[in-house]
């Protein structure tokens, strides 16, 4: 079963930092929708600018597994 789930980030590139070193493994977040999703803090490094990560995203799931991560 496929889940979509919204939600928005904001980070510096120094609060990124643990998590991109991989010392910090996975990120929580809470979704537009009131949810609690945790997944790989690895899927946002694509996704980090010289600002740090800062946006909306939408994060689908199969079967409780990660599947994208997409800026929207």
């Amino acid at each position: 079963m496929l889940n979509t789930y919204y939600f928005s980030l904001a980070f510096t590139p120094e609060e990124f930092r643990p998590y991109y070193q991989g010392y910090v493994e996975t990120i929580q977040v809470r979704t537009h929708q009131g949810l609690t999703v945790r997944f790989p803090a690895m899927h946002l490094r694509a996704h980090i600018t010289p600002a740090g990560i800062n946006g909306n995203f939408v994060l689908v799931t199969e079967n409780n597994k990660f599947k994208s991560l997409q800026r929207c």
